[in-house]
């Protein structure tokens, strides 16, 4: 048993079961104790790997889209240049360098990190040093000024609660006990008016998982892109309406008991993208797209077949490797979805149009 799953075996004795979303939200910001306020959990000598880490071309053409939105809405002067949840800041780093050749584009560059995580603020400052860039704590702080923003596997993170439906009704998933063990259990059935909209597209037995962080996030996003203009690129793995049990466990690039070892291993759950593309009003969000479709758009084949040309032997293998598993539908080509935020009288960014 993990010294997480100690106190919360306590706090349930005391209290009676937790709600999916505290239990996340324990495993992952437990300040003693929590996934990611205790350790760097990205690359290969962590628990996963994101596309930033797969390969420099990610961020490169993510960085030089937002430039180019930011050129087709006037180039403002002073702009906020955004990441929320940015990892080691390799994404960042990336686009920060493709984008360094773009007229007037550092200069007007407010960088912007949001992290809570000091663990990984630290990471990010060693990689972003020489670039002069700010860290907040939420979207909440984002300034009110044009944001051209990226949120690349930030959302699948936040806490889900899950609701079993029941007839009319909805039973939601609890973390309880049995024995001295974490287990999972269904709380008495009742009518759930957050998901009476839900009634129409599930059946008896269906699962539907709701964030309740990610809305707020996504209203403060599209609060300053609606007011001051930017635009923002939402990537994750998702679908558009939840259904089904999407809740996974990760440690040692291998999936895990998402009870097994509380705060050892990440969490996570599927992105709803109607939710989000619904928080994003009064915004205009550019119909869904796969990962690798967005980035075959932007032209990282082009890109893949430049790098190409200097590698050989293994770092050659490598590289199309990465490439492959970037946009491959067998790979994160599919499973990864991407969505674009913009102001309604502005067009949507290259890649969604």
């Amino acid at each position: 048993m993990t010294p997480l799953a100690a106190l919360l075996a306590r706090r349930i004795k005391a209290t009676g079961p937790m709600t999916l979303a505290d239990y996340m939200a324990e495993c992952l910001l437990h300040p003693d104790h929590g996934y990611y306020t205790t350790r760097a959990p990205f690359g290969a000598a962590g628990d996963f790997t994101t596309a930033p880490e797969i390969s420099q071309m990610f961020g490169e053409l993510l960085g030089l889209c937002l430039a180019q939105a930011w050129q087709d809405q006037g180039a403002p002067a002073r702009f906020t240049l955004a990441e929320i949840g940015p990892g080691r800041g390799t994404l960042m780093a990336d686009a920060l360098r493709a984008t360094r050749a773009v007229p007037g584009f550092h200069a007007g560059a407010k960088v912007v990190l949001v992290e809570a995580s000091a663990t990984l603020r630290a990471r990010q400052k060693a990689t972003l040093a020489g670039h002069p860039a700010h860290w907040l704590n939420s979207a909440a702080e984002l300034p009110d000024a044009p944001l051209f923003l990226i949120a690349n596997e930030f959302f699948d993170a936040l806490p889900i609660r899950q609701f079993q439906r029941s007839g009319a009704g909805w039973c939601e998933r609890m973390v309880g006990l049995s024995g001295e063990m974490l287990t999972f259990g269904l709380s008495a059935t009742a009518p759930l008016a957050l998901l009476a909209h839900r009634l129409a597209d599930t059946s008896d037995g269906d699962v539907v998982e709701h964030c309740p962080a990610a809305a707020p996030v996504m209203a403060a996003i599209a609060a300053r892109i609606a007011a001051h203009g930017g635009a923002a690129l939402i990537i994750d793995y998702g679908g558009w309406h939840s259904l089904g049990d999407t809740l996974q466990a990760v440690q040692a690039h291998a999936f895990a008991d998402p009870l097994a070892a509380p705060g050892k291993a990440d969490l996570t759950a599927h992105v709803d993208f109607a939710a989000l593309a619904a928080a994003a009003a009064p915004c205009r969000t550019a119909p869904l797209i796969g990962q690798g479709l967005l980035l075959e758009r932007l032209g990282i084949a082009q890109r893949a077949d430049r790098l190409a040309r200097n590698l050989a032997g293994a770092a050659l293998e490598s590289h199309l490797a990465a490439y492959r598993r970037l946009t491959h539908p067998q790979e994160m080509g599919t499973l990864f979805k991407a969505l674009a935020v913009h102001p309604a009288a502005s067009p949507p960014p290259p890649g969604f149009d």
